[in-house]
């Protein structure tokens, strides 16, 4: 089983994706996290079956992501 920070370690410098609790989808090149596992997503993009809305940098709360892969 990977442990979850390394596998952030892993996934730093590369674009992943992430389904958080409300649903949402976010897609965006991981640049940096910390031991809580909050989480900096640079090119961040917001996408749903109808639209896709670009969000720039986002700071996320490593509590609120309930799945990570990496895309493509």
């Amino acid at each position: 089983m990977t442990m979850p920070l390394k596998m952030l370690e892993s996934f730093l410098n590369k674009r992943i994706s992430l389904l958080l609790k409300d649903n949402r989808v976010l897609e965006g090149k991981l640049v940096g996290y910390d031991d809580y596992m909050n989480m900096v997503l640079e090119d961040t993009e917001e996408k749903t079956d109808e639209m896709t809305r670009k969000l720039g940098v986002v700071i996320l709360r490593g509590n609120n992501v309930v799945r990570m892969t990496l895309v493509g």
